[in-house]
């Protein structure tokens, strides 16, 4: 009987079936996506040779500053991700195990993702400007953005872009950069009336800034938890709300840093 056993052998008893089990899931592949910290593009930079912020209709500023938006790479939908690489993902601070239907669609083919993504990618754009030309009180029949960003999908560049084409417009408002020269990363939703939004990854964002030279990191506030996770010693957190509250950090952050919001 099960209840005269000593404890050793009740535990090799019951590990059986769950070594059988794992046995089964060494060999088959897993509902995971492993993502880790992908590239980072200055915007207000080059891309491939060409400006990611084109302006015509007013006058560009030359900025020597960075802002620069971040990416995650992840396994595609269709990917094989078998236990040996999940359990690698989980020790490692520069990776992460995710739900693949928390990343992916269901039933989605490969096809009709980087299709999905793409078009996130250009309706964050199109809110991206408005955003900005609307803070800025300019008339976009005026005044013309064009933005060209290539193999990057998602909305999560929206606040970059936008912080991008303010700071090429008018600067800290007082004939400065907006970034006040530094290497300034971060991540975010935006919509067309200037509000941030979650994005997820934040942690492997933060890696990637850092990896590339960035200082400060403007987080999504209801991702500032998720931020300090495996956060660079080198990396300062500011987190917004909307694009206002963007703009006017990273000018007090000129002003006096002791002043300026942190999670």
């Amino acid at each position: 009987m099960l209840s005269r056993l000593s404890r050793p052998w009740t535990l090799a008893v019951c590990a059986l079936p769950v070594a059988a089990l794992f046995g089964v899931v060494g060999l088959a592949p897993l509902p995971f996506t492993l993502a880790q910290p992908g590239q980072t593009t200055n915007v207000l930079g080059k891309d491939r040779g060409k400006p990611v912020i084109s302006i015509s209709g007013a006058t560009a500023r030359e900025t020597k500053g960075q802002l620069r938006m971040t990416t995650i790479v992840a396994t595609g939908p269709s990917a094989d991700v078998g236990l040996g690489e999940v359990v690698d993902a989980w020790i490692r601070e520069d990776r992460a195990v995710l739900p693949r239907d928390s990343v992916y669609p269901a039933g989605k083919s490969d096809k009709d993702i980087e299709k999905y993504n793409t078009a996130q990618m250009k309706e964050s754009q199109d809110s991206a400007v408005q955003a900005a030309l609307g803070y800025l009180g300019e008339d976009p029949k005026t005044v013309k953005v064009a933005l060209n960003l290539a193999e990057v999908g998602g909305p999560s560049a929206g606040l970059l872009f936008s912080l991008g084409i303010v700071d090429k417009l008018d600067g800290d408002g007082s004939g400065g950069e907006l970034t006040g020269g530094r290497n300034i990363a971060g991540t975010g939703t935006i919509t067309a009336d200037g509000k941030v939004g979650a994005v997820g990854g934040v942690a492997l964002k933060t890696q990637a800034a850092a990896r590339d030279g960035a200082t400060v990191f403007l987080v999504p506030k209801a991702e500032c938890y998720d931020a300090h996770a495996s956060l660079p010693k080198t990396m300062r957190l500011i987190p917004v709300t909307t694009l206002k509250d963007a703009v006017e950090s990273l000018r007090l952050l000129q002003r006096d840093e002791t002043k300026v919001p942190t999670c």
